[in-house]
């Protein structure tokens, strides 16, 4: 039987074009339920709940509820914070003070790890408090479920940037590089390949985390494409990794490799941009221990300036090189919504009220595939909240080709629904 008592609602992470649907599906879904007093939203997750800072849910009228719903970003508020040990026993006592029974968290692996630890101490105190965590992150990277509400979306920008990209290449051929979000797993990169609909369309390279490359092969492999098409058009994941491992502006071996190819003056230049950023107190390690590779141009420019330094002398130095860094627009671009996405955002909230109402139980609501293609469709389902918190989903190693700088059609096929259809392109 259902506990009576209040429910809290947080946002945790980076903000996406959907998250804001799974707070009015849990919002709506438990409007229909008497067993739920007070419905409150907490300003910046668990930051907003360590200091007591609510927003009565209820009293927002349904059709601002639906405003919140049509937008991008965190309504709520977010936060990237890493709770203690005594911050969860701080937020517990916030929650039976204010009799609070039920608690949504909506964000990543590591707000899947937050949830858990609040769960695990109120068990400990003998106080029925359902905990759910549901599941949001553009990285796509999430363990158990098939695929993250968050990630469509972002994933639908990425493949129509790199849709105008390739035309923009196509009209004035040059090289253009573009760097994309992806930490530790290459899942967004792989989705500007989606516009390309038949051979020498770009992007022509993919770089991931899950594969790491020398400088050497990679400008190996864009003069080879450059060589064929008279352009080419580069994905690069921000997380992309040199030989030793490490993250590639931060990578003794790719800064050798730089020093080789094409003398000190751009390893300088490297050491040069650290030093500012450090000043600036930009690029330092956030609450968990991530160093900063969205917000600043760094990668973009380094890779674009070694290809044309090592490359331009070859061809009479009138090559057009040229990069971009998408950036944060990738996360929560308005009016870029891919349908499944949004609607899927929405029922993961809804599911996760009604998983509440039907005793004590907790966990993180999770989505399966049934069927791909134009009959696409899945269910829902519960896994515990330490199996979703444990760690990060890679792509797997059948979505990438042989030499890991593209996809195969089981990535296309994976992809497709829940990125949404492009445009077509059109032969002249």
């Amino acid at each position: 039987m259902a506990e009576r008592g209040n429910l809290v609602v947080g946002q945790s992470g980076g903000p996406t074009a959907v998250i804001n649907r799974s707070v009015v599906g849990i919002v709506r879904e438990a409007l229909k339920h008497s067993e739920i007093d007070k419905i409150l939203g907490a300003c910046n997750g668990m930051q907003g709940i360590l200091k007591e800072k609510f927003i009565d849910l209820r009293a927002v009228s349904s059709e601002d509820h639906d405003r919140m719903g049509d937008l991008s970003g965190a309504a709520l508020g977010s936060c990237r914070f890493k709770p203690k040990e005594e911050d969860c026993e701080k937020v517990f006592e916030v929650f039976r003070k204010h009799d609070v029974r039920y608690f949504f968290y909506i964000g990543g692996n590591d707000s899947a790890l937050a949830a858990s630890t609040v769960n695990r101490i109120a068990r400990d105190r003998n106080y029925e408090l359902r905990i759910f965590h549901v599941p949001k992150t553009i990285d796509n990277d999430l363990l158990v479920t098939d695929h993250c509400p968050g990630f469509g979306s972002a994933g639908r920008y990425v493949a129509l940037a790199f849709l105008g990209n390739d035309l923009d290449n196509q009209a004035l051929p040059g090289i253009k590089i573009d760097i994309v979000m992806g930490r530790q797993a290459g899942w967004l990169t792989t989705t500007a390949a989606l516009g390309a609909e038949r051979e020498g369309h770009g992007p022509h390279l993919l770089y991931f985390p899950e594969y790491p490359k020398s400088l050497v092969q990679i400008v190996a492999d864009v003069e080879a494409v450059y060589r064929k098409y008279g352009r080419a058009l580069v994905a690069v994941s921000e997380g992309i990794r040199g030989p030793d491992g490490r993250e590639l502006v931060q990578s003794d071996a790719i800064r050798e490799e730089a020093r080789k190819m094409v003398g000190d003056i751009f390893v300088q230049w490297l050491d040069t941009f650290g030093e500012v950023m450090k000043t600036a107190g930009v690029g330092k390690p956030d609450a968990f221990g991530h160093i900063q590779l969205s917000g600043t141009g760094i990668l973009a420019d380094f890779i674009s300036m070694v290809v044309a330094a090592a490359l331009n002398p070859k061809y009479g130095n009138k090559l057009r090189v040229r990069a971009d860094t998408l950036g944060y627009a990738q996360r929560s671009f308005a009016g870029c919504v891919s349908k499944s996405d949004a609607r899927e955002a929405y029922e993961v909230g809804r599911r996760a009220v009604r998983y509440a109402m039907r005793g004590d139980v907790d966990g993180s609501v999770v989505i399966n595939r049934l069927e791909s293609g134009d009959k696409y469709r899945v269910e829902y389902s519960l896994a515990r909240l330490d199996d979703v918190a444990a760690g990060t989903k890679d792509v797997p190693a059948e979505f990438f080709n042989k030499d890991g700088n593209g996809i195969t059609d089981a990535c296309r096929e994976y992809l497709a629904p829940l990125i949404g259809p492009l445009a077509k392109r059109v032969r002249l």
